[in-house]
């Protein structure tokens, strides 16, 4: 008589792919899969926006940490909303994963895509944001809608934002990327 131990058991269920295989697989590699897929598109739109956008390069360079949004899509015909995720980096490494939703209405009609960056100037903007559970977008934001060619810089005789929004990268045909109003939730790892 044979004996079927709980090892071989798992091992026959994986090798048949069954139901056991597909929970351990769904519980350890999607998410994962989710913030790789965040790291790269992140990585990417940093290079864009630094290649492409002038003194974003000082920004990232003097931000205490800074919040990359690759990938905005954004709806609307009277009502509508946007949805992106993306990442916290301090100091060119990833601490947290945060995804923004805006609910908008007015006179809107269409569809675009955009990215879009935070720079926490100072410890004070940085640390708010971290410990807050989900953060809005206020009146502290120097915000910058960047066309092509379009300069972003420093001028250190004014005093600085607590944090500066600069958003690229828009393609679509609804009129006017805005991230007033935006909600940032951290993402449960």
């Amino acid at each position: 008589m044979t004996e079927i131990t709980r090892r071989a058991f798992l091992a026959g269920t994986a090798a048949c792919g069954g139901p056991g295989l597909a929970i351990a697989q769904s519980s350890s590699t999607v998410p994962s899969v989710r913030f790789r897929r965040i790291e790269n598109q992140v990585k990417s739109a940093l290079g864009f926006m630094t290649q492409r956008v002038p003194g974003t390069r000082d920004l990232l360079d003097r931000a205490n940490g800074v919040l990359i949004m690759p990938l905005i899509t954004k709806a609307g015909f009277t009502f509508g909303g946007a949805y992106g995720e993306g990442a916290l980096q301090i100091r060119g490494v990833t601490v947290d994963y945060y995804s923004s939703l805006q609910a908008t209405f007015g006179l809107q009609f269409g569809i675009q895509q955009y990215s879009h960056v935070l720079f926490f100037m100072t410890p004070e903007a940085l640390e708010g944001f971290r410990l807050s559970s989900g953060w809005q977008l206020g009146a502290d934001i120097e915000y910058v809608l960047i066309e092509e060619g379009d300069y972003v810089g420093l001028d250190t005789t004014v005093r600085l934002p607590s944090v500066i929004g600069v958003v690229f990268g828009q393609t679509g045909v609804l009129l006017g990327a805005t991230i007033e109003g935006t909600k940032y939730t951290r993402i449960a790892r």
